[in-house]
Order: C-alpha cells, then structure tokens, then sequence
C-alpha cells in the first residue's frame, strides 16, 4: 500500500504545503502478491448501462450525486455534469488548470479546487468566482446552505458564500504538522458542520466558525510522525445523526454528529472511508480485508480474507450487494452477510482509484484513466 503526506511549512502559517513525502508500507518488488481471484460465479446478475471518459484522475476525486445527476472531474481541470440514467453530458467545462480536490455540488453551485490553492465555483457550468485558499486543499469542498466550506492541508476551514464568493469567516486550527494527502471528512449534519482535524472529528457552527465540540476518533502512537500520522479520511456511514468514519490505519469510530458524543471505536488498519445502513458498518482493509461491524457496538460480524494484499476502494452499499473495486479494474460485487462473492466485472488496466457511488439504483465507477462506467445489478 501507498499513500502520500505533506509536510506543513513552519514559515508561517499562509504559505503553501513545503514538502512532498510519498511513504510506501509495502514498497519492496519481493512483497506478498495478492491472492488469486477466484472464478466469476454469477449470483446476481449486473449489467453495465453506459460508460463515458473524462481525462486521467490522478488526484482525490469524490464523486458528488445529485438526484440524477453526477458530478466528476479530471486532474486537468474538466469538469462535468452528468445524467445518471444515460451517461449524456449535461455540461462540461474545462478550467485549463490543474486540480486537488473536488467535486463538491449542492445540484445547482459546483466546487473544486486548483493546485495553485484556487477555489473555483461554477454554475450551470460556468465559472462564477475564484477565491484563494491559504494552502493545499485536498478535500473536496462542501456546498450547502447557500455557502461553500473548504478544509485545507494547513487546517484551516474556510466558509463563502456560494452566490458571491465573498469569505464569511476563516478558522486556523493547530495540528501536527504532517498530514495526510487525500481528501479527509468534510459534511453538514443539521446545523453542525463536521470535519476531521488530526485524529479528532470536529463539530463547528457553519455561520461563524466557532468550535461546538471535538471528538477524538483515534489517539496517535508511534515511535515516529510517520507512525503517528493519523486523520479522518472522506467516505462516511450516516443513519439520522449518528456518523460512523474512518481515522487512518487507526480506527473505525461512530459518534453522534450533533453532541459529537462517542459511541464506539474499533481497532482498523485501513486508508479508505466506510459505508453502512442501519444494522452494519463495512469498511476495507490496507490488507485487502474486508469487515463488516454492527452498528450499535462496533461488534465484528464477519471478516473476509478472499481479496487480501490487493488494494480496495471504499465500499458502497446497494441493497443486500456490498460493492468496490480494486487497483486493477476489478468491480467486485459481494454479500452483506458474509463476504461472498456475488459477481465481478473488469473495468480497464489502469485500475479504480475512486470508490463507486449510488445513483439510484446505478453505480457509477471511475478509472485512474478516466473512464466512467455505469452498472446495475439485477
């Protein structure tokens, strides 16, 4: 497994991210290869509805679902609506600039940010304002209630008004001062904005900033900062208020998003988000294992070992289907209660870096190369 964090310059807060570190777990050519796949048996059937491109992704792409519209975007700078049913352009823009994070979209403003700490808002697909940020921002940001709200990589949380782009308040939070490089947790529940700083999960009021709460999700150990690197990543379970999140290589924590009150923490090796309904909590593992935990206690229901050593998206959950990918193309389709495999299908080479999402009943895929495609199972 890999990942990438960033060094925060100690020059002064406003100055960008100073220093690069790409850190491999499992780096050597000898390392364990992943276990072999075993033969398609198709328990369910899953047809493909319709496939589209964007350019390559090489970036922390969320992929932002709005009733039947879905929201991508490339690390050359398009960005694109598209109709969840057919696949069909609604709008497409190029900004000509190279991004960090994105898509953020309520269904009407669409968010994304530049590598040069630009905050880009289009609507209906046309740019309508551009603020700058005070770093590197790999968070896609979040849209809601007339404003958007970024989370850079220096910890600092910004809110704009969605119309104008004029800045309504700016929050410098401490931290340490390596972070981890990609998207972390960033939502709204009701009128709490939640988002991970370090190993905490934070509840702010979202007209002015101030700090309702902090929750620890994990407490660091180590005998390094590589070891104590820790954060919240993006991809979040949600029922009503409760959240359930993942803190990197740390951690599976619920809380409740309001009060900010811990509910549960469990021990997880992992680097991608979680996903759940109301009884279960899935996440996968660096390890390429897969868990399921109950939702009221973090209890362990079930842990498959079928894909272990292979890199694996977030999960998502469509109906009695737990559904990701892995990093070599692979969509794998698998049970609820135990992990079994259901069905697989191929999507191209370049391998799924992206973490399907639900529209409806279609589940949308994007390829490290750009290609989008669209399944639904049967």
């Amino acid at each position: 497994m890999q990942f990438k964090a960033y060094r925060i310059s100690t020059a002064g807060r406003g100055l960008a991210l100073a220093l690069s570190l790409v850190l491999a777990a499992c780096a050597s050519n000898d390392r364990p290869q992943p276990a072999p796949l075993e033969p398609v048996v198709a328990h369910i059937g899953v047809r493909q509805a319709w496939t589209a491109a964007i350019g390559p992704v090489d970036f922390a792409l969320d992929v932002r679902v709005v009733g039947n519209t879905a929201y991508v975007a490339d690390a050359a700078g398009t960005v694109a609506a598209i109709h969840t049913d057919t696949g069909a352009d609604v709008w497409r823009t190029s900004l000509a600039t190279p991004l960090s994070a994105g898509v953020g979209s309520d269904g009407r403003y669409v968010a994304v940010v530049t590598r040069t700490n630009d905050l880009v808002v289009l609507d209906a697909g046309k740019e309508i304002w551009r603020q700058h940020l005070s770093a590197l921002t790999m968070t896609a940001p979040l849209v809601a209630g007339a404003r958007v709200f970024t989370a850079s990589a220096d910890r600092t949380v910004a809110a704009f008004d969605a119309a104008t782009g004029r800045k309504l308040w700016q929050q410098a939070r401490s931290g340490d001062p390596l972070v981890l490089g990609q998207s972390g947790l960033l939502l709204a529940v009701q009128d709490t904005l939640v988002l991970g700083s370090a190993g905490r999960v934070v509840g702010m009021n979202p007209l002015n900033g101030a700090s309702r709460w902090e929750t620890p999700a994990a407490n660091s150990r180590g005998t390094n900062e590589v070891e104590r690197l820790v954060d919240v990543v993006a991809g979040y379970s949600r029922q009503g208020d409760q959240i359930c999140v993942r803190a990197f290589q740390y951690a599976v924590t619920c809380l409740d998003g309001v009060s900010g009150k811990s509910l549960w923490s469990k021990p997880a090796n992992g680097a991608t988000g979680v996903t759940g309904d109301a009884a279960t909590v899935f996440a996968t593992e660096a390890d390429g294992r897969v868990l399921a935990f109950a939702r009221a206690n973090g209890n362990k229901l079930w842990e498959s070992e079928r894909l272990r050593r292979r890199q694996l998206t977030m999960p998502v959950l469509a109906g009695n289907t737990l559904v990701f990918g892995d990093d070599s193309g692979n969509l794998h389709f698998v049970s609820r209660q135990d992990g079994a495999q259901l069905n697989r299908m191929f999507t191209d080479s370049s391998g799924l870096a992206v973490a399907p999402v639900l529209a409806d009943k279609t589940l949308i895929v994007v390829s490290r190369r750009g290609g989008i495609f669209a399944y639904r199972p049967e």
